[in-house]
């Protein structure tokens, strides 16, 4: 007990005041009442918690069997309108993590360790064999890993604009897809804005897991000054993320489908950003994923939006998943 006490003044001492001051003002406006519970769990890393995704590529019967013995349940356990059987997803009421497996070249690994939020955007996707699919904003690579767990893509495009953390998402890729499928998917270092005008109409599918304030991170921002510098320019990211939907919309063909998310609680970059998308373009439109919430309300905890093509997963006692955003829109065919 002195140990983890030790830890947890350890982990409290890390804590970026600059942000949390920040993010107290907004979100206690925001989320009201909530704020305290999400706060309390964004602020204590000995309470998250951590997916794990078994990779279909390399499956292990004794890892599954041993992940039964340890009292994980399948995540979704509920009926999702779509959820592919090759998709595996264990959870652990308790806040337990599994390793991280190392990167071995020419081994493919078992499992990816998660968020399980993060796959609420990737089923919304609703991936179907064959299908050319985008994602714009694809470093690290968890959520391309999770697709390619639901099917197979005729194409599959990652596009990452940071080098370093392409870097990151070649590697992921590598170390989770084998060597046949890796031919059907080609990563890209374009800037975002730009993919639309490269690749009109080529995608039935697009991910824009936008850059955002990744809230749970920057918490935990070491150096202060940095981080104040971050709070200054979080402004201008909602212009950037409706420049990326702008570049995804003219990347998809009409009649495709359009998912955008976050890894944030702030209103400014989830329900204001799409609220700007839908006010200013005839031809796309929201589609309703209340039934989504409906069916993991038993996994996850969802504050209101007021959207109804608009999800948001707040961290909670035992679920403490999230923040996530995911929002659903379509592209009609114009007459």
């Amino acid at each position: 007990m002195r140990l983890k006490a030790k830890s947890e003044r350890k982990l409290a001492k890390q804590i970026c005041k600059v942000v949390l001051d920040h993010f107290e003002k907004q979100y206690s406006k925001e989320l009201g009442d909530t704020w305290n519970t999400v706060r309390d769990i964004l602020i204590s890393p000995s309470c998250w918690q951590y997916a794990i995704l078994l990779n279909r590529f390399n499956y292990s019967f004794e890892l599954e069997k041993d992940l039964h013995l340890k009292g994980y349940h399948t995540l979704f356990q509920g009926s999702l309108p779509y959820y592919p059987k090759s998709m595996k997803c264990y959870l652990s009421r308790t806040p337990d993590r599994m390793p991280s497996e190392r990167h071995q070249i020419g081994i493919l690994k078992k499992y990816y360790l998660l968020n399980a939020a993060s796959l609420l955007p990737v089923l919304a996707l609703e991936l179907r064999d064959g299908e050319k699919v985008l994602d714009l904003c694809s470093a690290p690579g968890g959520k391309s890993i999770a697709l390619l767990q639901c099917a197979y893509p005729g194409y599959l495009h990652c596009n990452e604009h940071d080098s370093l953390r392409l870097r990151w998402l070649r590697q992921t890729l590598e170390s989770f897809i084998p060597q046949p499928l890796v031919n059907v998917i080609k990563v890209s270092e374009l800037d975002g804005r730009e993919m639309g005008d490269a690749q009109p109409e080529m995608f039935d599918k697009v991910l824009v897991d936008a850059p955002c304030s990744n809230d749970r991170s920057w918490l935990f921002s070491s150096d202060s000054q940095k981080a104040a510098c971050r709070i200054s320019q979080r402004r201008n990211l909602p212009v950037l993320q409706v420049e990326l939907l702008r570049s995804a919309i003219k990347a998809l063909r009409p009649g495709g489908l359009l998912v955008y998310s976050t890894c944030t609680l702030s209103k400014a970059e989830n329900q204001d950003v799409i609220s700007e998308i839908l006010n200013s373009y005839t031809n796309i439109m929201p589609v309703d994923i209340k039934e989504m919430a409906r069916t993991c309300s038993q996994d996850f905890t969802f504050a209101p939006t007021g959207q109804e093509c608009g999800l948001l997963v707040i961290p909670d006692k035992g679920k403490a998943w999230g923040p996530m955003y995911v929002a659903k829109l379509k592209k009609s065919w114009t007459m």
